[in-house]
């Protein structure tokens, strides 16, 4: 009796294809894909992977999402990343990498292409100099360190000497070295982008200043206003004074998406984040995330969802298999 109820299973399989694939099991490939959502961050130690971290823990699972969150390498090359490279639909970038991209002509149709989910925290940039170096046109013409080649740190330095109209000549070294480099005299300036107080293992040499970076009119459509303390830095800025410098947003940023899918699965995430928001204020979250305001907005960016998306050719994103 058993064999006779296969062989007409197996008889009405062959006779009807299409009964038979409804009979199949789902595809687990595409169960799998279904609701998952990668976010490309920064290196092993940095801030933007504790916070792609964060975002894992406390929204994965949120209305069936899944968070998967990457290593990146620097703000540019996740910008490709988010921009070409298959299940990459956020990223943590600095918020000038979109001006540094346009200077560059690197990724056309940008502007429509990538868009801002939130305003994270935000990264001073610091420029240290040796002794004999009052002000930053005093660079003009010599060594500047800006950390390594393709960091974040050196795209916002390049982007900010160039609209300056400073012409300096960048030495990509790690802050140790430059920090020693600096002491020793070699070169009459380090850049650091990182939230004050900024910490170094050598300390700076006697004599060394952070120098002033005003927002001026070449500054202001990209960079936020900022300023270090005496309590930043007590050995720099002399008592009841203040340094005036700017600040880069760092950004939670999306593909746009056309395809409805792919679309909904980030206006789902974005809704997870504003509901579960409170729950990354509290420990054992990165206690940057108390200086996150979400409705916050960026000089330069468009805030997802907020202009209807545009058909944009398919050669500027290729796509994925599973879409």
């Amino acid at each position: 009796m058993i064999r006779r109820h296969l062989l007409i299973g197996f008889a009405t399989g062959l006779c009807c294809p299409a009964l038979g694939r409804a009979w199949a099991a789902p595809d687990p490939t595409a169960a799998a894909n279904a609701n998952v959502l990668g976010v490309i961050s920064g290196g092993l130690d940095g801030t933007y992977t504790r916070f792609a971290a964060d975002i894992a823990a406390v929204i994965d699972g949120v209305d069936g999402l899944r968070i998967l969150p990457i290593i990146g390498k620097g703000s540019l090359q996740n910008l490709s990343d988010l921009l070409y490279l298959r299940g990459v639909d956020l990223a943590i970038v600095q918020s000038d990498v979109l001006a540094a991209a346009a200077q560059q002509r690197t990724f056309p149709g940008l502007e429509q292409q990538v868009q801002y989910l939130a305003k994270l925290y935000n990264e001073e940039v610091h420029v240290f100099a040796g002794p004999g170096i009052a002000r930053l046109s005093d660079l003009a013409g010599k060594l500047v360190a800006m950390d390594n080649r393709g960091s974040g740190t050196a795209m916002t330095a390049t982007l900010l000497f160039s609209r300056l109209g400073i012409a300096v000549r960048p030495v990509y070294d790690a802050t140790v070295d430059a920090t020693e480099k600096l002491r020793r005299g070699d070169i009459a300036a380090m850049v650091r982008v990182t939230g004050k107080p900024a910490r170094f293992t050598t300390p700076l040499p006697e004599g060394a200043r952070l120098l002033p970076i005003p927002l001026g009119e070449e500054l202001l459509e990209t960079y936020l206003p900022g300023s270090f303390g005496p309590e930043d830095y007590p050995g720099l800025v002399p008592a009841g004074e203040t340094v005036e410098t700017v600040a880069v947003g760092a950004v939670l940023a999306a593909y746009n998406h056309q395809l409805p899918e792919r679309r909904d699965r980030v206006v789902r995430f974005s809704r997870a984040l504003s509901l579960k928001f409170d729950s990354l204020l509290r420990p054992p979250r990165h206690p940057k995330w108390r200086e996150v305001n979400l409705a916050a907005s960026i000089p330069g960016w468009t805030r997802f969802g907020s202009v209807p998306p545009r058909p944009q050719p398919r050669r500027s994103r290729p796509v994925p298999a599973e879409e």
